[in-house]
């Protein structure tokens, strides 16, 4: 009888997003644009798409990212808003299914998919259950939901979302509350800017502190995706830098955890 062996735990470390050209200069330098993603692709262990939230991305352009990345890297997409903004999480099955198949030119490249809920869209346990079933239909990658307002916050919410494997998104920010809660065998985190919401850097102490929580999480077997959100003056990629020498990663790649790290377990 063979032992099925868990994989080692995953800690994808990036940024959320790359095309910002107020990173031309510190960041970037002189490279033209086109080549800024295989640019962070040699920095980070993996990149947040936030552009699909705003439009939905043909499966070619997926296809080319993906080709232009080292194999060991990973990519999260940010859901598109019709379905969670306007829509609100209403008869969801349909721009699932149209997500999923756009996305699947990643391959497997594609770790995990956001789905951030408006800051003024309180608490609807019917609508988030009709959210996890349908999200059955998209099983070969992970899920994580970003709460922004703290009427969500609650057991309720939480037992749904370990019973269908969806991660709370740890969404650290000036302009709403954070929701610390781990509900599955992955942590998904996006730093906002503490002090100033998109345009505050974070300090050595902090990233000290948020590396200590992935390195807990890691040792627990959780794979753990943290991005940096606070581009507006360019922090973002500096601090997800930083919180990559601290954990030791290698650019380019989704870096497992400890070798002898232990088998998955729920939260």
């Amino acid at each position: 009888m063979s032992v099925r062996i868990a994989p080692p735990p995953r800690a994808c470390i990036g940024t959320s997003g790359w095309n910002y050209p107020a990173w031309r200069d510190a960041f970037y330098g002189d490279r033209p644009a086109k080549q800024w993603l295989r640019f962070c692709a040699e920095r980070f262990s993996a990149v947040e798409v936030n552009a699909t939230f705003y439009r939905l991305q043909r499966r070619e352009t997926f296809a080319r990212w993906r080709a232009e990345t080292p194999p060991g890297f990973r990519f999260a997409i940010k859901a598109n808003r019709y379905l969670t903004h306007n829509r609100k999480l209403s008869e969801p099955l349909p721009s699932i299914r149209l997500e999923r198949d756009h996305a699947a030119g990643l391959g497997e490249k594609l770790a995990a998919v956001l789905w951030q809920l408006p800051h003024n869209f309180h608490r609807d346990i019917g609508r988030l259950e009709h959210l996890v079933r349908a999200l059955r239909c998209w099983r070969n990658v992970r899920h994580a939901v970003e709460f922004r307002h703290e009427s969500w916050f609650d057991e309720e919410v939480a037992a749904c979302l370990r019973e269908y494997r969806i991660a709370v998104c740890q969404s650290d920010a000036a302009d709403w509350p954070l929701w610390n809660a781990v509900t599955t065998d992955m942590v998904y985190v996006r730093l906002h800017g503490h002090t100033l919401t998109y345009a505050s850097g974070y300090s050595d102490h902090t990233l000290k502190e948020w590396a200590a929580r992935c390195r807990r999480w890691l040792d627990e077997g959780r794979d753990v995706h943290v991005y940096f959100d606070n581009d507006a003056v360019g922090r973002a990629p500096i601090d997800a830098m930083g919180l990559l020498h601290l954990l030791g990663q290698q650019a380019g790649r989704a870096t497992p955890g400890r070798a002898n790290a232990p088998s998955r377990r729920g939260p």
